[in-house]
Protein backbone atom coordinates (compact mmCIF):
# COMPACT_ATOMS: atom_id res chain seq x y z
CA UNK A 1 0.00 0.00 0.00
CA UNK A 2 1.32 3.48 -0.84
CA UNK A 3 2.05 6.07 1.81
CA UNK A 4 -0.81 8.11 0.35
CA UNK A 5 -3.13 5.21 1.14
CA UNK A 6 -2.13 5.32 4.78
CA UNK A 7 -3.23 8.96 4.95
CA UNK A 8 -6.79 7.86 4.31
CA UNK A 9 -6.85 6.70 7.93
CA UNK A 10 -7.91 10.22 8.83
CA UNK A 11 -11.48 9.43 7.85
CA UNK A 12 -11.68 6.33 9.98
CA UNK A 13 -13.79 6.95 13.09
CA UNK A 14 -15.55 4.39 15.18
CA UNK A 15 -16.62 4.57 18.80
CA UNK A 16 -15.56 1.41 20.60
CA UNK A 17 -15.52 0.74 24.33
CA UNK A 18 -12.04 0.92 25.84
CA UNK A 19 -11.35 -0.51 29.26
CA UNK A 20 -8.38 1.58 30.42
CA UNK A 21 -6.29 2.17 33.47
CA UNK A 22 -4.48 5.20 32.05
CA UNK A 23 -4.00 7.66 34.86
CA UNK A 24 -6.35 10.53 34.11
CA UNK A 25 -7.29 8.96 30.78
CA UNK A 26 -10.50 7.35 31.88
CA UNK A 27 -9.49 6.01 35.30
CA UNK A 28 -10.34 2.44 34.37
CA UNK A 29 -13.68 3.38 32.84
CA UNK A 30 -14.77 3.82 29.22
CA UNK A 31 -12.75 5.99 26.88
CA UNK A 32 -14.25 6.77 23.52
CA UNK A 33 -11.26 8.51 21.95
CA UNK A 34 -8.12 6.47 21.33
CA UNK A 35 -6.24 9.70 20.62
CA UNK A 36 -6.65 11.05 24.16
CA UNK A 37 -5.05 8.69 26.65
CA UNK A 38 -2.96 9.93 29.57
CA UNK A 39 0.07 7.72 30.37
CA UNK A 40 0.23 6.37 33.91
CA UNK A 41 4.01 6.93 34.04
CA UNK A 42 6.14 9.96 33.09
CA UNK A 43 7.96 9.99 29.75
CA UNK A 44 11.28 9.90 31.61
CA UNK A 45 10.57 6.29 32.58
CA UNK A 46 9.91 5.20 28.99
CA UNK A 47 12.99 3.47 27.51
CA UNK A 48 14.53 5.51 24.65
CA UNK A 49 11.45 7.72 24.60
CA UNK A 50 12.84 10.31 22.18
CA UNK A 51 13.83 7.63 19.65
CA UNK A 52 10.36 6.09 19.56
CA UNK A 53 8.32 9.27 19.27
CA UNK A 54 9.31 10.43 15.81
CA UNK A 55 7.49 10.69 12.46
CA UNK A 56 7.89 8.01 9.83
CA UNK A 57 10.42 9.14 7.21
CA UNK A 58 9.42 9.83 3.59
CA UNK A 59 10.44 7.59 0.73
CA UNK A 60 9.77 4.00 -0.27
CA UNK A 61 10.05 1.38 2.49
CA UNK A 62 12.11 -1.80 2.40
CA UNK A 63 9.86 -4.84 1.97
CA UNK A 64 10.35 -7.47 4.66
CA UNK A 65 8.44 -10.24 6.46
CA UNK A 66 8.04 -11.17 10.12
CA UNK A 67 10.60 -13.90 9.51
CA UNK A 68 13.03 -11.23 8.27
CA UNK A 69 12.74 -9.45 11.60
CA UNK A 70 13.16 -12.69 13.51
CA UNK A 71 16.43 -13.25 11.64
CA UNK A 72 17.96 -9.87 12.55
CA UNK A 73 20.87 -10.44 14.94
CA UNK A 74 20.56 -8.95 18.39
CA UNK A 75 22.92 -6.04 18.95
CA UNK A 76 24.47 -5.04 22.27
CA UNK A 77 21.61 -3.84 24.46
CA UNK A 78 21.21 -0.10 23.87
CA UNK A 79 21.22 2.36 26.74
CA UNK A 80 18.36 4.69 27.47
CA UNK A 81 20.05 7.52 25.55
CA UNK A 82 21.33 5.46 22.59
CA UNK A 83 20.40 7.30 19.34
CA UNK A 84 19.00 5.52 16.33
CA UNK A 85 21.68 4.04 14.08
CA UNK A 86 21.96 1.55 11.23
CA UNK A 87 18.81 -0.49 10.70
CA UNK A 88 16.88 1.72 13.09
CA UNK A 89 17.04 4.56 10.57
CA UNK A 90 15.20 2.55 7.91
CA UNK A 91 11.52 2.39 7.03
CA UNK A 92 10.13 -1.13 6.55
CA UNK A 93 6.89 -2.56 5.20
CA UNK A 94 5.35 -5.97 5.92
CA UNK A 95 2.69 -6.66 3.31
CA UNK A 96 1.11 -9.51 5.25
CA UNK A 97 1.42 -10.80 8.78
CA UNK A 98 -1.05 -12.29 11.24
CA UNK A 99 -2.32 -10.33 14.22
CA UNK A 100 -2.04 -12.54 17.30
CA UNK A 101 -2.48 -10.16 20.24
CA UNK A 102 -3.21 -6.51 20.90
CA UNK A 103 -3.50 -4.14 23.84
CA UNK A 104 -3.14 -0.52 24.91
CA UNK A 105 -0.19 -0.15 27.31
CA UNK A 106 -1.33 2.14 30.16
CA UNK A 107 2.18 3.25 31.14
CA UNK A 108 2.84 5.02 27.81
CA UNK A 109 -0.51 4.75 25.94
CA UNK A 110 1.16 3.06 22.94
CA UNK A 111 -0.77 0.43 21.02
CA UNK A 112 1.05 -2.92 21.16
CA UNK A 113 0.42 -5.54 18.50
CA UNK A 114 2.03 -8.97 18.22
CA UNK A 115 2.46 -10.22 14.65
CA UNK A 116 3.53 -13.61 13.30
CA UNK A 117 4.46 -14.99 9.89
CA UNK A 118 1.64 -17.55 9.97
CA UNK A 119 -1.72 -17.80 11.76
CA UNK A 120 -0.43 -20.60 14.01
CA UNK A 121 -1.05 -19.50 17.62
CA UNK A 122 2.34 -20.91 18.60
CA UNK A 123 4.28 -19.16 15.83
CA UNK A 124 7.10 -16.82 16.93
CA UNK A 125 6.06 -13.18 17.07
CA UNK A 126 7.38 -9.64 16.79
CA UNK A 127 6.02 -6.54 18.47
CA UNK A 128 4.77 -3.52 16.51
CA UNK A 129 3.79 -0.32 18.32
CA UNK A 130 1.78 2.75 17.36
CA UNK A 131 2.66 5.73 19.59
CA UNK A 132 0.22 8.17 21.14
CA UNK A 133 1.61 11.16 19.20
CA UNK A 134 -0.95 13.29 17.37
CA UNK A 135 0.38 12.36 13.94
CA UNK A 136 -0.50 8.71 14.62
CA UNK A 137 -4.07 9.46 15.72
CA UNK A 138 -5.57 8.44 12.33
CA UNK A 139 -3.69 5.14 12.42
CA UNK A 140 -4.86 4.48 15.98
CA UNK A 141 -8.43 5.19 14.92
CA UNK A 142 -7.97 2.72 12.08
CA UNK A 143 -6.86 0.10 14.59
CA UNK A 144 -10.04 0.76 16.59
CA UNK A 145 -12.10 0.24 13.45
CA UNK A 146 -10.14 -2.92 12.61
CA UNK A 147 -10.87 -4.42 16.02
CA UNK A 148 -14.50 -3.35 15.83
CA UNK A 149 -14.92 -5.28 12.57
CA UNK A 150 -13.79 -8.36 14.47
CA UNK A 151 -16.13 -7.61 17.40
CA UNK A 152 -13.24 -7.01 19.78
CA UNK A 153 -12.31 -4.23 22.21
CA UNK A 154 -9.04 -2.70 23.29
CA UNK A 155 -7.92 -3.56 26.82
CA UNK A 156 -4.93 -2.57 28.92
CA UNK A 157 -4.13 -6.23 29.46
CA UNK A 158 -2.81 -8.37 26.65
CA UNK A 159 -5.68 -9.65 24.53
CA UNK A 160 -5.10 -12.73 22.42
CA UNK A 161 -6.90 -12.86 19.07
CA UNK A 162 -8.78 -16.19 19.06
CA UNK A 163 -8.66 -16.42 15.27
CA UNK A 164 -5.68 -14.43 13.97
CA UNK A 165 -6.38 -12.27 10.92
CA UNK A 166 -4.06 -10.74 8.30
CA UNK A 167 -2.68 -7.23 8.60
CA UNK A 168 0.06 -5.12 7.03
CA UNK A 169 2.51 -2.89 8.87
CA UNK A 170 4.66 0.12 8.03
CA UNK A 171 7.27 1.33 10.49
CA UNK A 172 10.84 1.87 11.59
CA UNK A 173 13.02 -0.80 13.13
CA UNK A 174 13.69 -0.33 16.84
CA UNK A 175 15.68 -2.41 19.31
CA UNK A 176 14.15 -2.70 22.75
CA UNK A 177 15.62 -4.25 25.88
CA UNK A 178 14.64 -7.52 27.55
CA UNK A 179 11.69 -7.05 29.91
CA UNK A 180 8.06 -8.11 30.14
CA UNK A 181 7.12 -7.05 26.64
CA UNK A 182 4.25 -9.35 25.76
CA UNK A 183 3.49 -13.03 25.34
CA UNK A 184 5.92 -15.93 25.61
CA UNK A 185 5.80 -16.16 21.81
CA UNK A 186 7.64 -12.86 21.27
CA UNK A 187 10.99 -14.08 19.91
CA UNK A 188 13.10 -10.97 19.32
CA UNK A 189 13.94 -7.60 20.86
CA UNK A 190 13.53 -6.01 17.42
CA UNK A 191 10.27 -4.14 16.86
CA UNK A 192 8.67 -1.83 14.37
CA UNK A 193 8.28 1.32 16.47
CA UNK A 194 6.87 3.77 15.52
CA UNK A 195 4.58 1.91 13.14
CA UNK A 196 1.08 1.83 11.77
CA UNK A 197 -0.96 -1.29 11.13
CA UNK A 198 -3.87 -1.87 8.75
CA UNK A 199 -6.28 -4.79 8.54
CA UNK A 200 -6.64 -6.56 5.22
Amino acid sequence: MSRQGWSHFAGATLVVLFVLACGGGGGGGPLNDICHCTPSEPDSRDFRFAEKHIPLPPGPPVEITVNTMLSWPQQPVPTNDTPRTGRELQLFHISQAWLQAIWLQPTDCDLHLELSQTPDKNAPRVIVETPRDDEYCPARQQSVAMMGRHSMQFLTTQQEIPTPFPVSALGMAFEDFAHGRGSVHVATLWELHPAIVQGQ
